[in-house]
Parts: structure tokens; C-alpha cells; sequence
């Protein structure tokens, strides 16, 4: 295959600027458990389960000061912040919460990408209600969710999608960045490279190793470097040191998926770990698939290793899978089906795919189980 460098027209210019918000809710499923429950108010909270096997979903800012992350097992948490308090978690109570924050932001635009039950992108290049300044839709929406839901999120404005999720992470909780057209790249040369999507604590040793700790030095390696070093993930690097990013905000495209993945601090191989942390992922994602109205026959699980090898297994059925309980079976089935793992993972995510487009009975699969390696 030729290897063709990236084109000097990827720019923004050369597609022409837009207006985006990323909108990103802070620390969301413990804030809702803090709002209604006033005694965990200004307290340490963790959500998740508390005992041996237990893994924090999500924690509050109280807790977090004390080192405290989501995918850590509960037994760490606790001894990190002795007086961290457990809940378990209320996904009716996160998804009410979350169509509110939609139903605000569909006000504005009819361009929402939601991301997650507590994050989305919002293209305001031609908002509804003809206000014109991004930044100012942005604080607007804040206060209204601010007023309509009592809880905080944060904001980031630019003009393409990468350069606003890095904003919306820069003055949290409960703030606002903008970086605005001609700033992006100097802003990205001052970032740590952990700051960069997907670049998890290996990559950044790795990075570091090659003399790689900022945007800047990120910026001054060229694509053939980036490519002999990091492979596929080269030309999305060398994008991003100079703060670009073509994706437009996709509000209406048909699925061909519902999933959901977590990326940890550390990482992780023990069974026990792995399975409290499958089943904390089947919470998330059964939620989505039931936000979605969808039906799928095809459940597949992803592992990348601490060396950037991506692991997935799936396994399709005759039918559309029935309830939680099926996905959680099935994708317990092809961890299981997994172990022992050949090295430590640093993500996993989980998949319903195969989805019901219209269909009255879905098709019979070719193939009840596959392998890839990346």
C-alpha cells in the first residue's frame, strides 16, 4: 500500500469552520446521587460495589482528590479515602437526568452527537435560536441545566470537535474554555500528550521514551516517524498536534452498533476485575441499547493490551437478543472463553450489533464465534 503523508488541504479552512460545543456533565452519576441525597452532599462518593470484587463506576470530586478513578477496584478506593462512601448504582435516575440535558440541548440545535448518557457534541454553527455566539449558547445551556436538573457541566467551544472536547476538560468542573479559530494549535503544543484522546499511560511511556511529552514535540515529528512508532494510530496523532479534525457532529446516522468501552487508569488482568468490570460495562451499554429502541443478534467484546494489540471475540445468536440478562450471559461467555489473558488490558468495551433495521426476523449468522488480532 503507498504510504501517501496527509494532505496540506486537511484543514479546517479548507472545509470550512463551524461552531462546536462539547457539553460533558460533572462527575454525573455520583452528582445525582449527591443532589438526591443531601446527606452525600460535600462527601467522598463513589458509585459501584463496595465489597472485595468491587469496582468504582464513577466518582465524585470529593473522592477524587483522594486519587480516587473509576475502574479501581472498591478495596484501593477505600484505601485511598477511608471514609469513601459506596452507592450502588440508578440508571433510571441517570437517564431521566440525561433526557432533560438532551431535551436543553435540542432547543439550541437539532445537531446533537450524544456521546454518552452525560456528554455530547453540538454543531451551533446555525443555532435555533439565532443568537450566533457559540460561547454564549454554551453558558446559556449550562444555566439551563444548571436551573432545570441542579446539577453543574462543563463547556468546550472551537470550531472542530477535537479541539472542544479538549476544551470542555480544561476548566472542570463547572466552567468554560474557548479556543478560537487560529488558536488551536498553539493550544495543543502546551498540552501534556495525556491530554490527547486515546493516549493512555503506556502510550504516554512509550511517548516519553522518544522524547514525546507535549503537543509541541508531538508537532515535530514527522509522519513517517509517527508511522514507524505507532502505526495506525499516526495519521489521527499528527492531526491532532496541529489541531485538526475533519469529523463533522453526526446527529442522525443510523447504528450500526450500541456499545460502550472504558479505558483505565491502570491496567488491569486479574479474573475477578475483569468480570466486576464486564458486568459494570453490561449496566452501561443494556441502558443505551434501551435509550436506543434497538434489537441486535451480535455481542462483541474488545480488550486492547497494555501493548496496543486489540483482542475482540463475538458471538451472534438466531435470535434478537432478549433482555440484560442474555447480553450479560453472552458477553460473560466470551470473556470467559478469553482467560487467562496473555498480558494485561488497558481498555474494554462491549457491543450489540446486528441491529434490526426494519426486519422482522434478522438473518442466520454465517458464523457463531470469531477471533481477530490486531
Amino acid at each position: 500500500m503507498a504510504d501517501a503523508s496527509p494532505s496540506p488541504d486537511d484543514t479546517e479552512e479548507a472545509a470550512g469552520l463551524r461552531k462546536i460545543i462539547h457539553v460533558d456533565m460533572d462527575a454525573f452519576f455520583a452528582s445525582v446521587e449527591q443532589r438526591d441525597n443531601p446527606e452525600l452532599q460535600g462527601k467522598p462518593v463513589a458509585v459501584g460495589g463496595s465489597g472485595g470484587r468491587g469496582v468504582v463506576a464513577a466518582a465524585s470530586y470529593e473522592a477524587r482528590r483522594f486519587g480516587v478513578k473509576s475502574a479501581m477496584p472498591s478495596v484501593t478506593a477505600k484505601r485511598l479515602c477511608p471514609d469513601l462512601i459506596f452507592v450502588r448504582h440508578r440508571f433510571d435516575a441517570y437517564k431521566e437526568a440525561s433526557r432533560q440535558i438532551r431535551a436543553i440541548f435540542e432547543h439550541h440545535t437539532p445537531h446533537v452527537e450524544p456521546l454518552s448518557l452525560d456528554e455530547a457534541f453540538l454543531d451551533v454553527t446555525e443555532d435555533r435560536l439565532g443568537i450566533g455566539s457559540a460561547t454564549r449558547i454554551a453558558e446559556l445551556i449550562r444555566q439551563e441545566i444548571r436551573a432545570k436538573t441542579r446539577l453543574t457541566a462543563s463547556a468546550g467551544v472551537s470550531y472542530n470537535k477535537f479541539l472542544a472536547k479538549l476544551a470542555s476538560d480544561q476548566n472542570k468542573p463547572d466552567g468554560v474554555c474557548v479556543i478560537r479559530p487560529g488558536q488551536g494549535a498553539d493550544f495543543v503544543a502546551a498540552l501534556p500528550i495525556r491530554r490527547f484522546h486515546g493516549v493512555g499511560p503506556k502510550a504516554e511511556q512509550k511517548m516519553k521514551r522518544l522524547g514525546i511529552e507535549t503537543g509541541a514535540d508531538l508537532a515535530a515529528k514527522d509522519i513517517e516517524f509517527l508511522r514507524a512508532n505507532f502505526g495506525s494510530f499516526a495519521d489521527y496523532l499528527y492531526r491532532a498536534a496541529r489541531g485538526i479534525d475533519l469529523r463533522p457532529v453526526r446527529a442522525h446516522r443510523q447504528r450500526k452498533s450500541v456499545g460502550g468501552e472504558r479505558t483505565f487508569s491502570d491496567d488491569i488482568s486479574s479474573g475477578a476485575q475483569l468480570r466486576e468490570t464486564l458486568d459494570n460495562i453490561v449496566d452501561i451499554v443494556w441502558e443505551r441499547v434501551e435509550n436506543a429502541k434497538a434489537r441486535g443478534r451480535t455481542v462483541t467484546l474488545k480488550m486492547k493490551f497494555t501493548d496496543f494489540q486489540l483482542m475482540t471475540r463475538a458471538k451472534s445468536v438466531t435470535h434478537w437478543v432478549e433482555d440484560k440478562t442474555e447480553f450479560a450471559r453472552l458477553g460473560r461467555e466470551l470473556l470467559e472463553e478469553a482467560l487467562p489473558l496473555p498480558m494485561p488490558i488497558r481498555l474494554m468495551g462491549l457491543t450489540l450489533s446486528n441491529l434490526d433495521h426494519g426486519k422482522d426476523e434478522p438473518e442466520r449468522p454465517a458464523d457463531s464465534a470469531q477471533l481477530s488480532l490486531l
